[in-house]
């Protein structure tokens, strides 16, 4: 099934970082790690392939054939390890583009996929999988050009073992997925700023809070990942219109994103926590949040 060419909206299938967290207390955010999908002028693109992407897989068997352009921050495990459970991925007539960034030992995301679905790891090989699949090493920055108008600016991010924030852009309407990043203590990341910029729609790590970050008990400095205070400074200095808080820490229940959620809107107002299910379709005069079960 096409996608509709005068549509720009952003999908949340997983939002929880680190490790998937299914349970009562994360029911109603969601516990399925990484995965985000924008519908964008008749392009199907992925960002990441946590566990949301098994669940976005099974959404998109009612759709076939399916072709969708997979983009990977980085291959830590909890952004990949939805890939090998993607039913599409196994289904001749599919077919995928799947870009990433060589990774600081010179891998390329094709050989971290392949290698997290050899023995002992996983039972079947990519090589089994029966779509198309087209492997692009992507540089950062660098903008990619889809078609139809359609780019994906790419930035750095600072993380170990680094990381690609991605900036989409259609008719002058943004949106920025930028995870897993970790603020600077000193400084704001220009760079993370420059692909944010007057962005309609910011999704950013904001794991911690203030208080767990820099906790003199259990630190989360170096971790690579932020809090929704600095994501807050990011936004206002970007001149971002939307904030959407992502990759919950797994610790996080449902009522402790309520109360992050309810604080930081009343430091930026336009701010919402990333939930499995809620979309948000940019529109030309401005962005609107949808909280429609994404298979809607």
């Amino acid at each position: 099934m096409a996608v509709p060419t005068n549509q720009f909206t952003v999908h949340f299938w997983g939002v929880r970082g680190s490790i998937a967290t299914p349970g009562r207390t994360t029911v109603r955010y969601g516990g399925n790690t990484p995965c985000v999908e924008m519908r964008c002028h008749g392009k199907r693109l992925i960002f990441d392939g946590g566990t949301g992407l098994r669940v976005l897989g099974q959404h998109l068997l009612k759709e076939l054939p399916v072709e969708a352009e997979l983009f990977f921050t980085h291959s830590h495990w909890d952004h990949i390890q939805g890939f090998p459970f993607f039913s599409p991925a196994f289904i001749k007539g599919n077919r995928f583009r799947i870009y990433g960034k060589l990774s600081p030992d010179g891998k390329t995301i094709k050989t971290r996929l392949e290698e997290q679905m050899l023995h002992p790891n996983f039972p079947v090989p990519l090589r089994v999988m029966g779509a198309q699949l087209d492997f692009c090493t992507i540089d950062v920055p660098q903008v990619i050009d889809l078609g139809d108008g359609v780019t994906v600016e790419t930035g750095f991010l600072n993380h170990p073992g680094e990381a690609t924030g991605y900036r989409v852009t259609w008719q002058e309407r943004v949106a920025v997925y930028a995870t897993d990043t970790e603020h600077f203590a000193d400084r704001l990341d220009e760079s993370l700023v420059h692909l944010a910029r007057q962005a309609d729609v910011l999704v950013i790590d904001a794991a911690y809070t203030d208080e767990e970050y820099w906790s003199k008990t259990s630190s989360k400095v170096g971790w690579g990942h932020s809090t929704w205070q600095e994501a807050i400074k990011v936004a206002e200095a970007a001149e971002v219109k939307n904030l959407v808080i992502f990759h919950h820490d797994p610790l996080h229940t449902d009522d402790q994103l309520d109360q992050i959620g309810a604080i930081a809107r009343k430091n930026f107002p336009h701010t919402y926590m990333a939930q499995e299910g809620m979309a948000i379709a940019i529109t030309p005069v401005a962005p609107h949040l949808d909280l429609v079960p994404a298979s809607h």
